[in-house]
């Protein structure tokens, strides 16, 4: 799980050509009330709502211009900022991923009162798509997991320096490459390109300027602790009845594929989707790739 320092990834790539922002994709944030706090949100293209949960301290300005680009041609892409995070209001309550999916449910509810979403979930952003889809699934339409783990003692965990970094709140883009993308020269361009697009559209002002607090970040490792402890939301996956696409990088050193090979066992009828070549951030590593798999799944719906 990653958290992006911007400030940091912008000195780190000062040797790499700006990458330009996807055309169109210009995150032009909204508000809306909901769950007892505020939520931070944009949404771009038209179609069946695909709302993107992030990972660990990762605010909206963190998600791929390019990937939202492809994703907008097919979805109404949704995307937010968690309570706590970035440009929204307190956390209404102790940061778990039950009270996080009940949050999010809320917030859909309150752009989409009648119809269900798709959901895809990354990393962290698995953990509060799992359990959004056990407690409310009448809210989701689709899932999507993404490079994620189902708790429990059975959830495999990367290597302790990959833990210890992937830990660190304000991550060096050098660690952040190291970590989330394999050791070859196609993949690690690959990562430097998606940094570069990120920093690009900050600076263009086509995403906003946005802050990680320390307070929140430690409330989500903290709750990622008692994720890993209790078997509760991997017993709980083997009830769901939606539709599951499983994703991961098949180099994976964060969450290892293994933790997807297993969610896939344990979702009813889940679909599972190993990228070969590629690490924790394969979004980022391979977007329009990524986004056409994923948009083949949910036109399948």
């Amino acid at each position: 799980m990653l958290a992006v320092a911007l400030a940091v990834v912008a000195s780190f790539i000062t040797p790499v050509a700006a990458a330009p922002t996807a055309d169109g994709v210009h995150l032009s944030v909204r508000h809306v009330k909901a769950a007892g706090t505020t939520f931070a949100y944009a949404e771009l293209g038209s179609g069946v709502p695909l709302l993107l949960l992030n990972g660990t301290g990762s605010p909206m300005n963190e998600w791929d211009p390019e990937l939202l680009g492809a994703l907008q041609e097919a979805h109404r892409v949704i995307v937010l900022d968690y309570p706590g995070l970035g440009l929204s209001g307190p956390a209404p309550a102790r940061w778990t991923f039950a009270n996080a999916a009940d949050w999010v449910s809320q917030f859909v509810a309150a752009l989409e009162p009648s119809d269900p979403v798709d959901v895809l979930g990354w990393s962290m952003g698995g953990f509060v798509a799992q359990q959004l889809a056990v407690r409310h699934p009448e809210r989701v339409r689709s899932l999507v997991l993404a490079a994620t783990n189902p708790g429990g003692p059975r959830a495999t965990l990367g290597p302790r320096w990959v833990q210890r970094l992937d830990s660190q709140a304000h991550e060096s883009g050098g660690a952040y490459l190291r970590t989330n993308y394999p050791a070859t020269a196609a993949a690690q361009a690959a990562g430097r390109s998606f940094l570069a697009r990120l920093v690009h559209a900050v600076d263009t002002g086509a995403y906003p300027v946005e802050s990680v607090p320390a307070s929140t970040y430690r409330a989500m490792v903290r709750a990622e602790d008692a994720w890993l402890r209790s078997p509760a939301n991997a017993r709980a996956l083997a009830s769901l009845s939606t539709r599951t696409l499983v994703m991961t990088g098949a180099a994976d050193i964060v969450t290892p594929a293994a933790n997807s090979r297993l969610i896939a066992t344990l979702i009813p009828q889940a679909r599972l989707r190993l990228v070969p070549g590629a690490g924790h951030s394969f979004l980022f590593q391979d977007p329009s790739g990524t986004a056409r798999t994923i948009s083949a799944f949910l036109a399948a719906s």
